[in-house]
């Protein structure tokens, strides 16, 4: 049985750290001066990919959370500081234009992604397979980030 409410509140959570890191972060125009590599998508694919991300990690961590396991604390734990994370990046490497120190970050963040993702696999695994498309797109992000890195 679905608890509606909580899984409201567990995909409100990242789209609301996301829209603040996007806020934060001065998305807009903090990408439009920079040097771009060739294969960088479109500015509108950006809000998609990442509206679809936080809803996919909303659900994931509502399955994590409703679980019975006792190891959920730990892995929502990574997920919450992922998020953080994630959510900060927008500000270093938008505002900031801290460009290594941004591509450093997002490998990090891959890191405890697929740190979380095992532990979500441990504990729920279609929670787990829900955070394949957030880690394929960290490592295209990654290789974004360090080559904007490299242009500028």
């Amino acid at each position: 049985m679905i608890k509606w409410k909580s899984l409201i509140i567990s995909i409100i959570i990242p789209l609301a750290l996301g829209f603040l890191g996007s806020l934060i972060g001065n998305v807009q125009n903090g990408f439009m001066d920079v040097y771009k590599p060739s294969f960088t998508p479109p500015m509108i694919v950006f809000p998609i990919a990442w509206t679809i991300l936080y809803i996919l990690m909303g659900i994931s961590s509502y399955l994590i959370y409703e679980s019975d396991s006792k190891e959920k604390g730990k892995a929502l734990l990574i997920y919450g500081i992922q998020l953080i994370l994630n959510s900060l990046w927008t500000f270093f490497f938008f505002n900031l234009k801290w460009f290594l120190f941004s591509f450093i970050l997002v490998i990090i963040i891959l890191i405890l992604v697929i740190i979380m993702t095992y532990k979500f696999y441990n504990i729920n695994k279609v929670a787990a397979y829900l955070q394949i498309p957030y880690i394929l797109w960290l490592v295209f992000a990654s290789i974004l980030s360090f080559n904007v890195y490299l242009l500028n």
